[in-house]
């Protein structure tokens, strides 16, 4: 078997579906995002215009995602960590994987911290932030140890709720929705679009777990296709978010607000339903989202610690909750959140940007030899 199943992977039939692919990445684009999205594009565009700016955002992901996808398929018995050191060399490939494997440490510190602040917010105010943290840090090492297949049958069940929910949230608020806070359309001209088109381009980070998990598919040939999916469902829930927040909320209310769309949420009431306030239900079910997107942060990170030393999975599964623990509490309150999920998105621009297109051109110069049968 060695030479043919990556180190770290726990079993040889550790497989998952590209449909089971394709939702893997849909939750690890749909975590705090959509809570504060209309908040952050709307602070660049600083006009009604924002959902236009995220449908660019999503094409500029989809080409992203196509390139990191295209890049892998040129090894598909190896991950990004294995290949990158047949690309440039053992050094800096090693270099490439560090890093990797620090914004993964750092997008799951992220996510814990988010999911402390939000809860803290609405749910358990006054609580200890460790004591919202340890407990899921806990649980995601009991589910990663079983592998790729268990997060992906976890995805598979969270993700048709949270959909659901989500847009019947957003659909119910209709009744306070006002067009003309969408209006004018393009009436400040393309440039406040460009302006934010970075910011909502990194609101799709999700597509770069796919240089690690098409090592794990069945259909690696089908790669693509999951990783387009998997960047249109968020991309949809992302503009009917937009739209409605903005719709509700107007654009210069919306950048006043830390978590806007959980207050368009709060904002209205249905009188003769089981629930008539849906802000709860709704954060529950987010709670669950970014919990997936900090499982898959703890495996890829412990993945890729493993593969760097070439050693067993699991006490890197162990070891690195320790790290994400000490970023998550770095920042000082919520602005410092902010500036960390800032510092990331600029890392992964360059990292997954502009560096898989590099690989790719610099593996089809050296002719890199790979085989196509898993």
């Amino acid at each position: 078997m060695k030479g043919r199943e990556p180190v770290g992977i726990i079993k040889s039939n550790d497989r998952i579906t590209t449909y089971q692919a394709s939702v893997v990445v849909i939750n690890f684009i749909l975590g705090t995002g959509v809570l504060s999205l209309p908040r952050t594009a709307g602070e660049k565009v600083k006009t009604p215009d924002v959902w236009l700016t995220v449908i660019l955002g999503g094409i500029i992901a989809m080409i992203a995602g196509i390139i990191m996808v295209k890049l892998s398929q040129q090894f598909p018995k190896k991950t990004f960590y294995q290949y990158s050191q047949e690309i440039v060399g053992k050094w800096m490939g090693k270099l490439l994987s560090f890093l990797m494997i620090g914004y993964f440490l750092a997008i799951g510190g992220f996510h814990a911290r988010s999911l402390a602040e939000v809860t803290g917010y609405l749910l358990l105010e006054g609580t200890p932030k460790w004591a919202i943290i340890m407990p899921f840090m806990w649980v995601s090492l009991y589910l990663i140890r079983g592998g790729i297949n268990p997060i992906a049958r976890l995805c598979e069940i969270i993700l048709p709720i949270t959909v659901i929910l989500c847009l019947l949230g957003m659909f119910l608020s209709f009744k306070i929705f006002e067009i003309d806070n969408l209006r004018p359309v393009l009436g400040e001209g393309i440039l406040p679009l460009l302006k934010g088109v970075k910011t909502t381009t990194l609101s799709f980070l999700g597509p770069e777990i796919m240089l690690l998990i098409l090592v794990f598919m069945k259909e690696p040939n089908k790669a693509v296709k999951a990783v387009l999916i998997g960047i249109t469902i968020p991309l949809i829930i992302y503009v009917i978010t937009i739209v409605m927040v903005i719709g509700v909320l107007s654009v210069d209310t919306v950048v006043t607000r830390t978590w806007p769309t959980l207050d368009l949420i709060r904002s209205f009431e249905i009188n003769g339903l089981i629930f008539e306030r849906f802000d709860s239900l709704l954060l529950v079910v987010w709670m669950m989202q970014m919990f997936t997107c900090f499982i898959l942060s703890h495996y890829c990170a412990s993945l890729g610690l493993a593969q760097f030393f070439q050693k067993d999975i699991h006490p890197f599964m162990y070891g690195s909750l320790p790290i994400i623990y000490l970023i998550s509490m770095m920042p000082k309150n919520i602005n410092d959140v902010f500036k960390l999920a800032d510092m990331i998105g600029n890392v992964a621009l360059v990292l997954f940007g502009f560096l898989p297109l590099f690989l790719l051109i610099i593996s089809k110069l050296k002719g890199v030899k790979y085989e196509t049968n898993l």
